[in-house]
């Protein structure tokens, strides 16, 4: 009861209140962690080999040991809340600590905001959305953006918000401080080549490895939640999702254009749905729709397997 009464009200404070401030923020912190070891170990571009197993081994190290610190805070406290408190002041407690750990409102909010730039001019809709993607972003047209926007809602979803809870369902507290962790060592580590003038090809394999394995059956749930809020199975969507360089971003991504009915490209890379129209200004608004309603989707599919998971257990 505790930890389903925690996921409420972690959603009512994400819908309410949004993100703590950047001092209080454990991702901050992880930030900073991932940040201090990826500018000492992680080789300039100009001193990088083509193979290097003991720089995939110091990041490995380093994975596992920031994984671990921040999987036993998150035991400590929940063991504690669990321990010493009762019933409600437990949730409370687990609650504060879980939202850090899933950000569905500022998600939404910053994709919302790349279409309101847009209808100022396509030069501030580039710069709202340099803020949600990593990619060059200067010669995207309108729908570009548009649809890097639309992509950017759909990948997320399932990072920011399908993959935490789920991992909260299955391993508490810790479950989604761990998850939360690799997806942040993965977008600070896991590129292949150069970046920031540092190469991360070894140094961070294993943080993309592990984010891939971490985050493979949430995307297939987004899906599945997806199709839950439009009622309708996104046909076609196997082939369309095997598109896309990453294992998993792909099939978010692919329901999304599928279930919109829209293109969805990365210039150069794929092109999903690629028989769909142009995305429009109402298709945004319209993802974003879809989107919330496979968040209160996965809000009670959640409680029903925690129920489920304390049943059995």
């Amino acid at each position: 009861m505790a930890a389903a009464a925690a996921l409420w009200l972690a959603l009512a404070i994400d819908r309410w209140l949004g993100e703590p401030a950047a001092r209080w923020h454990p991702v901050v912190w992880m930030g900073h962690y991932l940040g201090w070891f990826g500018s000492r170990l992680a080789p300039l571009a100009t001193d990088a080999r083509p193979r290097d197993l003991p720089l995939f081994l110091k990041g490995a190290l380093a994975w596992c040991v920031g994984a671990m610190v921040v999987g036993a805070m998150a035991l400590t406290v929940q063991a504690t809340a669990l321990q010493w408190l009762p019933g409600w002041a437990t949730a409370v407690v687990i609650a504060l600590a879980l939202k850090p750990l899933f950000a569905w409102r500022m998600l939404r909010n910053e994709v919302l905001a790349v279409e309101a730039a847009l209808a100022v001019s396509l030069e501030a809709g580039r710069a709202q959305l340099a803020r949600l993607v990593s990619r060059d972003v200067s010669m995207l047209s309108e729908s570009e953006v548009r649809e890097s926007a639309i992509e950017s809602l759909a990948e997320n979803l399932n990072d920011s918000l399908v993959a935490p809870l789920f991992w909260f369902v299955l391993l508490g507290l810790p479950g989604a401080a761990v998850y939360r962790f690799a997806n942040t060592a993965d977008a600070m580590w896991g590129y292949r080549g150069e970046r920031g003038g540092r190469d991360w090809t070894w140094f961070g394999k294993w943080a993309a490895r592990a984010d891939d394995v971490l985050s493979w059956l949430p995307a297939r749930l987004t899906v599945l939640l997806l199709a839950l809020a439009s009622r309708q199975w996104p046909r076609g969507l196997a082939p369309e999702a095997r598109r896309t360089p990453s294992p998993n971003s792909g099939w978010p991504m692919a329901a999304m254009a599928l279930l919109l009915g829209v293109r969805l490209t990365k210039p150069g890379v794929y092109a999903l749905n690629a028989e769909g129209r142009r995305a429009e200004a109402a298709d945004t608004q319209r993802a974003a729709q879809l989107s919330g309603r496979a968040a209160l989707a996965l809000a009670a599919c959640a409680s029903l397997a925690i129920f489920a998971i304390a049943r059995w257990a």
